[in-house]
């Protein structure tokens, strides 16, 4: 592995990673669904659907992006961009630790599918 290639793997890891967190909560939204009894049925399935659909989107994009996929670069952006959001959401209202953690996160992925060695390793430069 070359250093070229060594940013955007830990980039890929990093979208793997993404993709588990949100398998992880597809499961936990599925558990409130099934234990829940006030809570309208419609908007929690709804919400359960779109996380599963995130999480393969997420692995998707990272698969692509392994299989060093120049087209795959933008939408793993695009992911850290919500992930950016959700962690600034998170520090306002939620815990203000998770916020932080995914600010973090997000922006070091950022930083490595954006660094001009994972550009040459994805054939760009």
């Amino acid at each position: 592995m070359t250093n070229a290639a060594a940013s955007l793997d830990w980039a890929v890891r990093s979208l793997y990673l993404q993709s588990v967190g949100l398998a992880g909560l597809t499961a936990y939204l599925m558990i409130l669904d099934l234990t829940s009894g006030g809570v309208d049925a419609g908007v929690a399935i709804s919400l359960t659907v779109m996380a599963a659909l995130a999480a393969g989107a997420v692995f998707l994009v990272a698969r692509a992006l392994g299989r060093r996929k120049v087209r795959a670069r933008g939408p793993a952006v695009v992911v850290q961009l919500f992930l950016l959001a959700t962690g600034g959401f998170l520090v306002q209202v939620g815990p203000l630790w998770l916020g932080v953690v995914l600010l973090i996160f997000a922006a070091v992925t950022a930083v490595l599918v954006l660094l001009p060695a994972s550009g040459r390793a994805l054939g760009v430069d």
